[in-house]
Parts: structure tokens; sequence; C-alpha cells
């Protein structure tokens, strides 16, 4: 009986990963090219609209969904807002395994800095040291379809480094702009542990 019940543990988590594959890059389809789509202050088609849009936007980051999955939430300006998913297409980011996902970028506050996934390195920047590459050596998956949860191993400054990326509710604490990915991230051995969010499209 315990047997059984630890399997039925392990399909259901890996079905939640599965079922959740937020962040992801959507495109607008079925809005008419004369009109936009409505970014919404709430996940209802009533609430007040704080955005739009175009018709034909491509590789717009969702980074949640309401509770039965018809509205996503968006960043717009300094904040976020909802978008009917019926006028969504999902698919864009490209995972595969011991990788990246392309165009992720990070960053962080107190200190400032960040990283972007350019060319097989992490390009690192702060304000007073720009344009450090960081080698990746590996970037193990979990196995589990739609599963962004990254542990990175890379060639780091004065030593190896290593980040940990994973799904969460990120904010960057200088605006009201949600994420869905958040990094720890260690540029050598005995560097301070950095923590930011991260976005699938910089």
């Amino acid at each position: 009986m315990r047997r059984f019940l630890t399997s039925c543990v392990f399909v259901a988590l890996a079905f939640t990963v599965q079922a959740q594959p937020f962040p992801q890059l959507f495109d607008v389809q079925d809005v008419a090219a004369d009109d936009a789509l409505n970014i919404r202050a709430e996940p209802n088609a009533s609430a007040e609209i704080i955005g739009t849009l175009d018709h034909d936007a491509q590789g717009v980051e969702v980074v949640a969904s309401n509770a039965d999955n018809s509205w996503g939430r968006v960043n717009t300006g300094e904040g976020s807002g909802w978008v009917n998913l019926r006028y969504m297409s999902a698919g864009r980011v490209h995972i595969d395994n011991y990788n990246l996902p392309d165009g992720l970028f990070c960053y962080g506050t107190e200190p400032f800095w960040s990283a972007s996934n350019i060319g097989g390195a992490l390009h690192f920047d702060t304000p007073d040291m720009p344009g450090q590459d960081m080698p990746i050596w590996i970037a193990q998956d979990s196995g589990i379809a739609e599963d962004l949860r990254r542990m990175v191993h890379m060639g780091g400054i004065g030593g190896p480094a290593s980040a940990f990326i994973y799904p969460a509710s990120c904010n960057d604490g200088m605006s009201d702009r949600e994420f869905g990915l958040a990094i720890s991230l260690m540029t050598a051995p005995d560097a301070p542990l950095l923590s930011g969010c991260c976005t699938l499209n910089r």
C-alpha cells in the first residue's frame, strides 16, 4: 500500500509540473488587424484596461495563469495585468536537455547585477565590472517535460560558478512587474549568494 501511495504522489507531482508550463512565450492570435488585445487589471472582461498588445505581437511572456487557465499575467510598462488566453498561442520557448532557455535574462538588486544567456555562456554584468562571461558547462534539468528548473555549473569569476533557476513568483522590488522565474547565483565558490528574477524574453 505504501509503495502504491508513493507512486501516486510521484505521478501527481509530475503532472503538476507538466500542467503548469509557465512562464512561457505566446503569440497573439485571432485578433483583427485593426484591433488590439486588451491587458486588464484583473482576469475578467469587465476589468479596467491598463494596456494593449498589437494584433500580431509575438514572443509575449506569460508568467502565470488564473485558476482555470483562461487568463494569463503579462507585464506592461512598470506593472502587470491579464490577457485572455483565448487570443494567445503558446510554445515559442526553446527548451532542451542540458541547456538554458534561449533569450533568458536574469537580474537582481542590492547589489545590482544582470546575466544573459548568450552563446553558451552566462554574460554577467555589474555597474563596476561589466561584460564578464561565465562559460556554461552544464545546465542540468529534472527530466520532467516542460519543467524549467535548471541547476547550472559554469566557469566563474575566480573559480567554478553555480546557479539554480526555478519557477517562482518573483518581483524585482523596484516596480510592480511580476516574473515567473527566480535565480540564486554564485559567481565563484567564495562569492556571495545573489538572488534575482529571470525573464524568458528581455
